[in-house]
């Protein structure tokens, strides 16, 4: 094996090393710390995940496919303004909606004060839901990951042909029947990968659950490590969880591998049924609502506490913790950029199987929780820290503290392990536009593989780049549990200071913070439905 394919195998098994360590634990599981776990908190933690994972996945999909169905084959009032309206709540990161709706609901918030002031009413002499539950925590989570089954049910139920359902109209069969029969069984895969990474998100979230008291896998892994100093028994709970998100992976890649159906387009397969009447606004109100829930109210919950702490905006600090929060997600995106051009390079110069199995599992950190990335990382980085400190000690007798695990070192490697997947997509999707036919024109006139690529794949793939540098960064700043457990010490970002402000339960403080992390993250958001709205046009929708 030459030199190249050699370096792109050991980048990738660094890429990896925080999965593998993790994955090791499960090969040589400490049967002490497991049976004490068993006994004491996996049980509730396993109940936990089930009803979330089952409520959740209802959830989203009732709310994706119905806005996808709507928004795909029928035209009614305010149409294009919820096409790319349903993505908004993708902004809106789980904790900072937990975050809105709390101050919203709870005893003290305009809802419950305005219900006491209406009839009359004490404390104790009415029921109202409790926010801070596992419902509360469904009803978040649903409203804010919908728009993965949205959009790619959307784009599948576009790509239908109109053939099949003539053919059905024609046999009697009317637009339910037609829908249930024909439209959901060849839009389920579509379905399946989109409630998959829903899942996927529900399983990783750490900072709904704890803030609203659920206790799930994210939150144990937390609290063995900080509270109990057991970093064993993290480890064990973090190999528990990887095996959730492998059942899930394997499940959905089955359904897409049982559900293959073939249809040929027709040419007016993008023609939206216009709606009148009483369907007309059915079908807007289905629309807009989880706009409303999702997106509009906890936004403006955000607005207004930051308009009634705007003397935040004006606080050293507070710029001090965007500049943090910025610079570092900068510097994660640029690295994790850089790595994965050149992996989408090296893969595309060596084409082999070994090559692009092992590229495919260094990018499969996207589908891990920040916890167990987290945890897999802080082993080996603390354990290599205390041998730098022994070698030091013993060579110079000095002690240079924890060079990796305690510095922003262990923060970008996460980051980079975390987020890699989305960059590497991004920047292969934008190389396989480019034909191979134009590096070999450029080959036969003596250009070497650099100058192909400085000279020629840049410059086509500037607008991929530039795609996937937004993308990291508003990722890295959402980010909660890896930036909990890895920051250095005395050093916050906009999400933890948001998440600590909002434990304290001084949300109208968390406002500022959050908003800001919004404000960023509608920029992919309006990128993606731009991109939408061209391939509406193109289409001819």
């Amino acid at each position: 094996m030459t030199r190249g394919p050699l370096v792109l195998f050991g980048v990738a098994a660094l890429v990896g090393l925080p999965l593998i360590v993790v994955a090791l634990s499960l090969l040589n599981p400490n049967w002490d710390i497991l049976n004490h776990l068993w006994q004491t908190v996996i049980p509730e933690y396993i109940s936990h995940s089930l009803i979330l994972l089952v409520s959740v996945g209802f959830g989203v999909t009732i709310l994706g496919v119905s806005t996808a169905w709507c928004v795909s084959q029928y035209d009614f009032p305010g149409w294009r303004w919820v096409s790319w309206g349903l993505l908004l709540p993708l902004a809106m990161p789980a904790y900072i909606s937990a975050y809105t709706y709390t101050g919203l609901l709870d005893y003290a918030g305009p809802v419950q004060q305005a219900l006491r002031d209406t009839f009359d009413l004490s404390i104790g002499e009415y029921w109202f839901p409790s926010i801070r539950s596992i419902e509360g925590a469904i009803f978040v989570l649903s409203l804010v990951l919908y728009p993965y089954v949205y959009l790619i049910t959307r784009a599948a139920f576009m790509q239908q042909s109109t053939a099949a359902f003539e053919s059905a109209r024609t046999l009697g069969a009317g637009p339910v029947r037609s829908f249930f029969r024909i439209a959901l069984p060849l839009a389920r895969p579509a379905i399946a990968t989109g409630v998959t990474l829903a899942l996927m998100e529900t399983l990783a979230d750490y900072g709904t659950m704890e803030y609203f008291g659920v206790t799930v896998f994210t939150t144990g892994i937390f609290r063995t490590w900080y509270g109990m100093g057991d970093a064993q028994g993290a480890l064990q709970l973090a190999s528990i969880l990887l095996l959730f998100v492998i059942v899930l992976i394997l499940i959905e890649r089955y359904s897409r591998r049982q559900a293959k159906f073939y249809q040929r387009r027709s040419q007016n397969n993008n023609f939206r049924k216009p709606l009148r009447g009483k369907a007309a606004w059915l079908a807007s109100a289905v629309c807009w609502l989880p706009i409303v829930l999702g997106f509009a109210i906890p936004a403006s919950q955000l607005l207004m506490w930051s308009i009634e702490r705007a003397d935040i905006w004006t606080q050293a600090s507070f710029w001090t913790l965007t500049l943090n929060t910025l610079w570092l997600g900068l510097l994660a995106a640029t690295i994790t950029v850089a790595l994965a051009l050149w992996l989408a390079y090296g893969r595309r110069r060596h084409p082999t199987r070994a090559i692009r199995t092992a590229i495919t599992t260094a990018g499969l950190g996207y589908a891990i929780p920040g916890i167990v990335i987290a945890v897999g990382i802080l082993i080996p980085l603390a354990w290599l820290d205390h041998r730098i400190i022994d070698f030091s000690k013993s060579l110079f007798g000095v002690n240079p503290g924890l060079l990796l695990s305690g510095t922003v070192v262990a923060l970008v490697f996460a980051y980079t392990v975390r987020f890699l997947s989305i960059s590497l997509q991004t920047i292969s999707s934008g190389l396989e536009q480019i034909t191979p036919q134009m590096d070999d024109s450029a080959r036969t006139l003596g250009a070497s593989s650099r100058r192909i690529m400085t000279r020629i794949h840049l410059p086509l793939l500037k607008s991929s780049i530039l795609a996937a540098l937004i993308l990291v960064l508003v990722d890295v700043m959402k980010e909660l549990p890896a930036t909990l457990v890895l920051r250095p010490f005395n050093f916050n970002t906009l999400a933890v200071k948001a998440f600590e402000m909002a434990s304290d339960e001084r949300l109208a403080d968390a406002g500022p913070p959050a908003l800001m992390i919004v404000l960023v993250g509608l920029i992919p958001v309006l990128m993606l439905s731009r991109a939408l709205r061209t391939q509406t046009i193109k289409t001819g929708d």
